[in-house]
């Protein structure tokens, strides 16, 4: 131990001069691979707590050498390109036993591997083991029993959100804002405590960020230039109960045990989805005895030993699938679904026959499946997807199921039109709640509850209306020149009319009505097509009428005045400036200002005139 050749590794836990002072060695000799140095320098320049402590290491012995303690020295070669590309393959490695051995010197390192390949090579080595010592993280003191989460800035005081879900206060935690080197602090910590705790993962480490999984805190960092300054949000949950506790019911329990082999769970941020989850899982695993694993990323569920769970592999969940589907769970938990390859996977291990449970953010029971099926067939979503639960405040508030039939959907009448719909129903009464299928070219989510009180609003237009009208306009434009005025109208569930041109009525209807034929063929609706006649504008003003529905006042200025621009008056001053609809309405809910004026003009016998603009 005369003379000391330490690597990276050693050099940042400070073994250097912790050997040193403990060992009492008479005047070592140091020798400093600048490989070593290049590492430290890079690790630092990428803000990164290792590189700062190495250096802060060997400034420490540059002290002890000026008061006599030891020798230190610079030697070696700084790694090439090639050896910096190839770092863990153990180029760099190799040039620091390569100058061991030339120095003949003792090899001083943290790294098992280098140490056991030092042995094999005949170099003498001190492997120098870092103890962990378990030590509470300082964050920890900011939370109690009904802390969500804590949120620190630099510059900002630090607060904190509490409760449960549903009744959720921001609070203070000091007085006082926490400055830059008070953050960067906390933050070293987290991250040392990520290479030496063996239950905290550095889940995810890019340019300006950090996520790390810590026990039951997950912790992300952020630091500029990915954020405009130093952030650490640390998120707790704050239940972990049974699923007794929820009080399902009888017929939710049964199908949870036996037929449910594709749930979504949903929710908005906070409602409380982890922690459902967690319940299903210990209750499929200890209850049922069914193998269960989780894709996570980060890995935040709390859960027992008996869950294994797995985080992307090689950075890719298509990584961690492939093994999935090798292991073969009863049930797998993948958590969250947002992207399109996460939707992909679910739906392929679940085809493959593995019971899947996903985790998806949503703000209404039906965004679920809305999301699933906007990314899958449509013919498969009920054999990927039978039962969606939405939880709201940490409750099971709605449970969905979802079954193909072939039928006309709901708001359509003519026979023709049926086709394969997916009926999402209320799995505890069986109301049918929404209709999936395809229209056209698109994928209508439909809400039956909108589609049966239609009748009941004058003015209601459907969604469905909506699209096919826009699905119609699409191709009559395509037929004719650009620029043209066309309009469309959906009259009726089975009919719309087309308003163009007169000079254009041959163009569109097509030799022996056969273009026609095709655009009603491949919407499904039958078309009739009528002439917009340009009429002189009339700047005379003429009395209108006002027609009262339960929500809206409707200025009547007659089918003839489809479609312009007019400036309403009462008793000569000015209220508004509007486009009249095709059938020349001028629409205005109640309850606001404008139709508050109106009524009031009505009830005062008021003249109330429109002038075309």
């Amino acid at each position: 131990m005369k003379r000391i050749i330490p690597d990276t590794s050693a050099v940042i836990i400070g073994a250097v001069s912790e050997i040193v002072e403990k060992e009492d060695l008479d005047y070592p000799e140091i020798i400093v691979p600048e490989a070593v140095v290049c590492e430290l320098e890079h690790q630092a320049n990428d803000n990164r707590s290792e590189g700062h402590k190495g250096l802060k290491e060997l400034q420490k012995l540059q002290r002890m050498q000026y008061e006599g303690e030891l020798a230190i020295d610079f030697k070696g070669k700084r790694p090439t390109n090639y050896d910096i590309k190839y770092a863990k393959s153990g180029e760099i490695d190799s040039i620091i036993r390569d100058l061991a051995r030339s120095e003949m010197g003792t090899l001083l390192t943290n790294d098992k591997v280098q140490a056991e390949t030092a042995k094999a090579q005949g170099i003498p080595v001190y492997y120098y083991e870092q103890k962990y010592i378990e030590k509470a993280l300082s964050i920890e003191k900011f939370f109690d029993e009904t802390t969500m989460s804590v949120h620190l800035k630099e510059n900002v005081i630090p607060m904190a959100k509490k409760g449960v879900p549903g009744h959720i206060d921001f609070v203070k935690l000091e007085n006082q804002p926490y400055s830059y080197s008070q953050i960067h602090e906390i933050m070293d910590e987290i991250l040392d405590k990520a290479k030496s705790d063996p239950k905290t993962y550095l889940e995810s480490s890019k340019e300006g960020s950090f996520v790390v999984q810590s026990r039951e805190y997950r912790i992300s960092i952020a630091y500029p230039p990915f954020s405009e300054g130093l952030e650490i949000t640390i998120v707790r949950p704050v239940a972990n109960i049974n699923l007794d506790e929820y009080h399902l019911s009888d017929k939710l329990l049964e199908r949870i045990r036996t037929n449910a082999e594709g749930i979504l769970i949903s929710g908005s941020p906070g409602a409380g989805k982890s922690t459902f989850v967690q319940a299903i899982a210990k209750y499929y695993s200890s209850k049922l005895n069914k193998i269960v694993k989780t894709m996570e990323s980060p890995r935040d569920l709390q859960l027992p030993d008996d869950i294994t769970q797995y985080s992307p592999l090689e950075g890719r969940m298509e990584n961690t699938a492939d093994v999935l589907l090798l292991v073969r769970p009863d049930y797998t938990i993948y958590d969250e679904l947002r992207k399109n390859t996460d939707f992909s996977i679910f739906a392929d291990m679940r085809l493959a026959g593995v019971g899947m449970i996903g985790v998806v953010h949503a703000t209404r029971p039906i965004d679920a499946i809305q999301r699933i099926s906007s990314r899958v067939e449509l013919g498969v979503i009920p054999s990927i997807v039978d039962t969606s639960i939405y939880i709201e405040d940490g409750k099971v508030t709605s449970v969905y199921e979802t079954k193909m039939t072939v039928k006309v959907p709901t708001g359509m009448k003519e026979a023709d039109l049926a086709r394969p719909v997916i009926e999402v129903r209320d799995f505890e009464t069986g109301e049918l709640k929404n209709e999936i299928y395809t229209y056209g070219e698109q994928t209508i989510v439909m809400d039956i509850d909108l589609v049966n009180g239609s009748n009941s609003e004058e003015g209601y237009k459907s969604s469905v209306d909506k699209i096919a009208e826009k699905e119609i306009l699409r191709k009559i434009k395509k037929i004719l020149p650009k620029k043209s005025k066309v309009d469309v109208e959906v009259i009726s569930p089975e009919r719309a009319n087309i308003y163009i041109p007169e000079e254009f009525v041959p163009k569109i209807i097509g030799k022996n009505g056969k273009r026609i034929a095709e655009i009603e063929e491949s919407i499904g609706i039958s078309l009739g097509v009528e002439i917009i006649e340009e009429k002189p504008v009339n700047k005379n003003p003429f009395e209108i009428d006002i027609i009262h529905t339960r929500k809206q006042l409707i200025l009547d200025l007659g089918k003839d005045n489809g479609r312009q621009n007019f400036d309403i008056y009462i008793n000569g001053e000015y209220l508004l400036t509007a486009t009249t609809s095709k059938k020349g309405e001028i629409k205005i809910k109640k309850g606001i200002e404008l139709s508050d004026f109106l009524l009031e003009a009505v009830e005062m016998g008021l003249e109330i005139t429109a002038v075309k603009k």
